[in-house]
C-alpha cells in the first residue's frame, strides 16, 4: 500500500480525501496544518505528499522548500485554490512535480498520483534505454549510471523530476518532442492531461543550464514542443 500524506487545512476537503484514498488502497495519514505536515513529513518516508498552498501556520510554498533541502525527493502534488502563473512557477520552481488548482476532478487527482507514484519508484533511468553512458554537451556531463549530472566537474543537485526530465531530452537528441510525449514519459500522464508543468520545468532546467535568455541545448519549436540538442 503505498504510503500518502496529505497536508491540507480543510476539515471537508482533508476527510474527503482520506476516506477516497483510502478506499483506492493508500495508506493515508494527514495534518491540517504547515508546521506538523513538514513534521510529519521529515519524520517518515512516503511514497506521496499532498500539499496545499494556503496552510496556517507555514505555507505549502515553504514546507515544499523545506523538504528539498532536506534532502526528501519524495513526489509532492501542490494543491492551490489560487492557479495563478506565479503560484504554479513558485512551487514547481522549488521542488513541487506538480500541481492541482482546486476544485479538481477526483479521477484526475488519482490518475496524476497512480502516475507519479509509479514513476518515483522506477529506476532513475527507466525508460532511457539509450543511454549507454555519460553525454557531454558544453560544459556539462549528465551520467546515468550515476544518476549524477555536472557542470565543468562540479555536481549539480537536481530535483528528481527535474532529472527526470534532462535525462529524457538527451536520450533522443535532435528529436522534437511534443508536451503530450513527455508527459506520458516522464511524468506519466496520459495525452489528455493538461498542465503547464512541462513549461515550467523547461524554464528551470534552462536556468540551471545559464540559458534562460537565449537557449542553446533546449529548443523551442514553437508551438509544437521542443528539442535538445548538444551542440551549442
Amino acid at each position: 500500500m503505498p504510503k500518502l500524506l496529505i497536508i491540507e487545512d480543510e476539515p471537508g476537503i482533508r476527510m474527503t480525501l482520506e476516506d477516497r484514498l483510502t478506499a483506492e488502497g493508500y495508506l493515508c495519514s494527514s495534518c491540517g496544518d504547515g508546521i506538523s505536515g513538514e513534521a510529519t513529513a521529515m519524520e517518515q518516508s512516503w511514497d506521496l505528499i499532498l500539499l496545499d498552498l494556503m496552510l496556517p501556520g507555514r505555507d505549502g510554498l515553504t514546507v515544499c522548500r523545506n523538504l528539498r533541502k532536506a534532502g526528501r525527493d519524495t513526489p509532492i502534488l501542490m494543491l492551490t485554490a489560487r492557479n495563478t502563473d506565479l503560484d504554479v512557477i513558485a512551487g514547481l520552481g522549488i521542488g513541487a512535480d506538480d500541481y492541482l488548482a482546486k476544485p479538481f476532478d477526483m479521477g484526475v487527482l488519482l490518475a496524476r498520483m497512480e502516475a507519479l507514484t509509479r514513476r518515483f519508484n522506477r529506476p532513475h533511468n527507466s525508460g532511457t534505454e539509450s543511454l549507454s553512458g555519460p553525454v557531454s554537451f558544453g560544459r556539462f556531463i549528465l551520467d546515468p549510471a550515476s544518476g549524477k549530472f555536472s557542470s565543468d566537474g562540479v555536481e549539480v543537485n537536481l530535483f528528481a523530476q527535474e532529472y527526470r526530465l534532462l535525462e529524457y531530452l538527451v536520450a533522443h537528441p535532435d528529436r522534437l518532442l511534443s508536451r503530450d510525449e513527455i508527459l506520458d514519459q516522464v511524468w506519466g500522464y496520459q495525452s489528455d492531461t493538461s498542465t503547464r508543468t512541462v513549461d515550467v520545468h523547461i524554464a528551470k532546467l534552462r536556468r540551471i543550464l545559464g540559458e534562460s535568455d537565449l537557449p542553446r541545448h533546449i529548443l523551442t519549436i514553437r508551438g509544437r514542443g521542443y528539442k535538445f540538442t548538444a551542440s551549442e
